[in-house]
């Protein structure tokens, strides 16, 4: 039809691309963790990972054109993907998932540390980078979509907002 070895190449599309869901579906299933925050065990994992499906995608073809047949099939379908995110909110937060709180008004929510597999270690180092020294000068704490904890204290909400954060803040500057 196409030409001669064409039923190879298309196999290698249709491996790749369940490799690449399958992949997808792990990644996002093991946790949220920023790259610069992997940790030698994460990173030896994703380098076996990458090597283990190699073969999967390329079945016994070892060529060249194989080869970039398989990388061209994981760029189209990461654009694809990115591109589907960028328009739909539902498929975004299937695909990143959702941010957790962490903290909120000053108490940590140990059943969503707990869920997300983050450690206190983890929760007071995040802290310290935001030149916060404990829990309780926390109003809002939040585990972002690309695994970096992001702090709001009360110091920083404006006077003028209209939640129970601003009130707490207030309250707190009394005493």
């Amino acid at each position: 039809m196409f030409f001669p070895g064409s039923h190879v190449l298309l196999q290698i599309v249709l491996r790749t691309g369940v490799i690449y869901l399958l992949v997808l579906i792990g990644v996002r299933l093991s946790g949220k963790r920023e790259v610069g925050q992997m940790t030698p065990f994460d990173l030896t994992l994703l380098l076996l990972l990458s090597n283990s499906v190699q073969n999967a995608m390329t079945g016994p073809d070892t060529s060249l054109l194989g080869g970039a047949v398989a990388a061209s099939t994981l760029l189209a379908l990461n654009y694809l993907v990115g591109n589907v995110s960028g328009g739909s909110r539902r498929f975004r937060r299937f695909v990143e998932g959702e941010p957790s709180l962490l903290i909120h008004d000053g108490q940590v929510i140990q059943s969503h540390m707990a869920r997300e597999r983050v450690s206190m270690d983890e929760l007071h180092r995040a802290l310290r980078e935001h030149g916060i020294n404990s829990c309780d000068q926390v109003a809002l704490a939040v585990l972002e979509v690309d695994g970096s904890i992001s702090c709001l204290k009360y110091d920083e909400i404006k006077p003028d907002a209209s939640t129970h954060l601003a009130r707490r803040r207030f309250i707190q500057k009394k005493q």
